[in-house]
């Protein structure tokens, strides 16, 4: 098994591509080892300590550092756990898949929301999921909309560049009843 690995623009991640589905539809994220307990991949690469984050897309996993490690001290480390892992032939999560989708949305905007979602399906995770991150929405409420940053996107230095030049720009200039993107925590 060879697994490759590609830089992100946050400079404490890393995207780790196993060359095998990590996970058949959606994405999970694990912003700490505690969140990780059901998945057995996440278990192994937070194991090997010096890790902050990881997240799974469809083909991708994403590990995030801890702050003062350095990629050549675990970088090994964690690709041998996802090698491990894989040729275990045990399951990335146990139990229920994964979720990674927007949050849900009822009232007089849906049919902004329905566009809004659209919009970031099509154009913005995408190229997103190119850098080893989500975006997912979180809520729309008077001309703001609620976006949750996940992976390589969270705590990237130009995550705000990109909310604010990139998806805000796209969404005010497909939708004129947005006003402003914002990022919420999970």
């Amino acid at each position: 098994m060879f697994i490759q690995t590609e830089s992100t623009p946050n400079p404490a991640t890393l995207k780790f591509l196993p060359g095998q589905t990590v996970l058949e539809l959606g994405t999970a994220d694990f912003p700490n080892a505690e969140a990780a307990q059901k998945s057995p991949l996440a278990r192994r690469i937070f194991a090997t300590g010096g890790v902050a984050g990881v997240f799974f897309g469809t083909d991708f996993v994403t590990v995030t550092k801890a702050e003062g490690v350095e990629w050549d001290h675990v970088k090994p480390a964690i690709l041998g756990a996802i090698m491990e892992h894989y040729q275990s032939g045990a399951a990335v999560i146990e139990g229920e898949g994964a979720a990674g989708g927007h949050a849900e949305h009822s009232g007089e905007d849906g049919d902004i929301v329905r566009q809004i979602k659209e919009l970031l399906d099509t154009r913005v995770r995408p190229a997103v999921a190119q850098d080893g991150g989500d975006i997912t929405f979180h809520g729309f409420d008077r001309g703001v909309v609620y976006l949750h940053m996940q992976g390589a996107c969270a705590g990237c230095p130009s995550s705000t560049l990109t909310l604010k030049m990139g998806i805000e720009n796209l969404l005010r200039h497909y939708i004129p009843e947005v006003l402003e993107v914002r990022p919420v925590a999970a």
